[in-house]
C-alpha cells in the first residue's frame, strides 16, 4: 500500500530559528558594508535558495540595481555576488549558533512520525559548512534528522528538485509518491512542486511572516489573521498542496494523504 514514509524538512523557519532571522541578519549587515541599504522585505525576498544565488537575486532587484549603479558608476558583476557572498559568509558564520533553537513542536512530533517507520530527510539553502556549525548545534538541542542535504555539489540549488532528489537516494525511497517536503519559504514550496513530491508550507515561523514567537504572541488576533491569510494564499498560489499554522497539524496532513493513496 502507498503510504508516506519520508518527511524531508527545510532547516530554518522550519525547524530551528523561529521567524528565519540568521540570514536576514548577515543580509542587512553585508549589503550596509558596501554602502547599500536593503530592507528587511527584499532581504527575505529570494529565502530558501542557496545563499549565493539568493545575494544575485538581491543585487537583481531594481532598486539595489540602482543603488549599485549610482554609488559605484558601473553596474554590479559577478565578481561582486561572489565578494558579497564572502561578506555575508563572515556575517553568519559569527552568529549562526544563536540561531538554533528548535522551532516549539518540532522535536515532539517528528519524533513521533520517526516511531511510527517515516524517515526524516532535509534540505536547506545553507552551505555544508554552515550546516556543520547547525547541525551538531541543534542536535544539543534536541533535534535531529536522518539525513541533510545542501546545495554543495549538486547542479542547483532551490527551486530545483536535486536535494530531494538527493535525499531519496540517500535514504532509499523509492517514488516520490511517498514523500512530504514541509518548509515555510517560496522557494520549499517550489522545490516540492518541482520535484513532484506533496508539499506543505508552515505559516507560523516562517520567512513569509518575519515575526519572532514574541512578536507573533502579542500581535493583535484581528492582524494576526490577516497576515496568516496572506502567507496561506502565497503558498497556495507557489502549488503547496497543504499550508498549516504549525508543524502540529503535520501527522494529519500525513493520515489525509495515506488516506487519498488508499483509492
Amino acid at each position: 500500500m502507498n503510504k508516506i514514509d519520508c518527511i524531508i524538512m527545510d532547516w530554518a523557519g522550519s525547524a530551528v530559528d523561529y521567524g528565519c532571522f540568521a540570514p536576514v541578519a548577515a543580509f542587512l549587515k553585508a549589503f550596509d558594508e558596501i554602502g547599500i541599504e536593503i530592507t528587511m522585505e527584499q532581504a527575505r525576498r529570494p529565502m530558501g535558495m542557496a545563499k549565493i544565488d539568493h545575494i544575485r537575486e538581491l543585487f537583481k532587484m531594481h532598486e539595489v540595481t540602482t543603488a549599485f549603479e549610482k554609488k559605484y558608476n558601473r553596474g554590479w558583476n559577478e565578481e561582486d555576488v561572489i565578494a558579497m557572498n564572502e561578506k555575508f559568509e563572515q556575517y553568519l558564520f559569527s552568529s549562526l549558533r544563536e540561531y538554533t533553537d528548535p522551532i516549539p513542536g518540532v522535536i515532539e512530533i517528528l519524533s513521533d512520525l520517526g516511531k511510527s517507520g517515516i524517515k526524516i530527510g532535509s534540505t536547506t539553502g545553507y552551505t555544508r559548512a554552515m550546516m556543520d556549525v547547525v547541525l551538531p548545534e541543534a542536535q544539543k538541542k534536541g533535534y535531529s534528522v536522518d539525513n541533510c542535504v545542501t546545495p554543495d555539489g549538486l547542479p542547483a540549488g532551490r527551486p530545483y528538485p536535486y536535494m530531494i532528489y538527493k535525499n531519496m537516494i540517500d535514504l532509499s525511497v523509492p517514488s516520490v509518491k511517498n514523500i512530504i517536503k514541509y518548509g515555510d519559504t517560496i522557494a520549499d514550496i517550489k522545490e516540492g512542486v518541482s520535484a513532484g513530491v506533496w508539499t506543505v508550507g508552515v505559516i507560523l515561523g516562517s520567512n513569509e511572516m518575519g515575526l519572532t514567537l514574541a512578536e507573533t504572541k502579542e500581535l493583535d488576533s484581528d492582524v494576526l489573521n490577516e497576515r496568516k491569510a496572506e502567507v496561506r494564499r502565497r503558498m497556495l498560489y507557489a502549488g503547496a498542496h497543504y499550508v498549516v499554522d504549525t508543524i502540529e497539524e503535520l501527522p494529519e496532513i500525513v493520515k489525509i494523504i495515506n488516506h487519498k493513496m488508499e483509492f
